[in-house]
């Protein structure tokens, strides 16, 4: 018994030993990530304004109340230019524009995260199990994928969004699964990258199921350009959005969306311009600040791009 014991806890020491080296090499591996990502001044300082936007978002709903200072109307101030009380003026309705855009920041966050959040997932999912498996199921998932790129990104939200119905949700949902095929094909050509690489074949020759394959060895080292490929489609959810609201196809009025702010001021803009301002600067600035953040993903993931 001796022994057997002996050889027994030499096994779990190895497998103790193997778990504390890929900790400490997955640690390793985000140090040098992070200090390849400060070198991009440009990203790092987008990565402060994301951060800043996500703040204004939490704490707008305990600064503020939603039914008596984002939709309430108080008409003795209204359309106020841009004063000590009012920074960024009020509307038409005599609420205060700074007020709405701050709060309307979780919104725009909300649906950028969110539609990316199912594109990724669903496009992961799909891409992972054509580009592991190949053969017929590749090829019946592209096919598909193919069709459904044909249809415009806009006229596929379009009618999801029509056929649902006009909210939030409905939104986050339509922009969502329009994309799910541009990230199945990122993903797809990610992972044939590295699915016949000699630690996948080690791995099915010690039996290793096909699902724990995928998950820990195949989507861990093929995972570089579609970070940078969610960054980018997170900018794009939020220009969409307010392009959809200010169609009248998102957020509907009076919710403080930016998009819909800016359709709510398109017959005061001329005579106050402040009302199409500091929205339309909002989404500016953060779009740019998580373009910035793919920049120096991209830089800090990619080592041909590392000097």
């Amino acid at each position: 018994m001796g022994f057997f014991s002996f050889f027994r806890n030499k096994h779990r020491q190895s497998d103790l030993d193997a778990v504390r080296l890929t900790r400490a090499t997955g640690t390793k591996r985000s140090r040098q990530i992070w200090r390849q990502y400060k070198k991009n001044k440009g990203a790092v300082l987008g990565l402060f304004v994301l951060c800043a936007f996500v703040v204004i978002a939490i704490a707008s709903g305990f600064i503020w109340n939603y039914d008596t200072d984002i939709v309430g109307m108080n008409i003795s101030e209204r359309l106020l230019k841009p004063c000590a009380e009012h920074l960024f003026g009020t509307d038409h309705m005599g609420r205060d524009v700074l007020t709405r855009v701050f709060y309307g920041t979780r919104y725009s966050l909300l649906i950028g995260f969110g539609s990316t959040l199912i594109s990724t997932f669903f496009g992961i999912l799909f891409g992972a199990i054509a580009g592991y498996y190949g053969g017929k199921i590749e090829n019946v998932t592209m096919r598909i994928v193919e069709l459904l790129l044909m249809i415009p990104n806009m006229l596929l939200t379009i009618v999801i969004v029509s056929a649902f119905g006009i909210n939030l949700g409905n939104l986050i949902l339509a922009q969502g699964l329009a994309t799910i095929p541009h990230f199945t094909r990122n993903a797809r050509a990610s992972i044939m990258t590295v699915r016949d690489n000699e630690y996948i074949e080690a791995a099915r020759a010690m039996g290793v199921s096909d699902f724990k394959i995928i998950v820990k060895h195949v989507l861990p080292n093929a995972l570089s350009p579609i970070l940078v490929q969610v960054t980018t489609r997170i900018g794009g959810c939020i220009v969409g959005a307010a392009g959809f609201s200010f169609l009248g196809l998102g957020v509907p009025i009076p919710t403080p969306e930016w998009g819909a702010m800016l359709a709510d001021a398109r017959t005061h803009m001329r005579a106050n311009p402040h009302l199409v301002i500091f929205p339309g600067l909002a989404i500016l600035i953060l779009v740019l600040a998580i373009n910035q953040i793919g920049d120096g993903l991209r830089d800090a993931l990619d080592p041909k791009l590392k000097r």
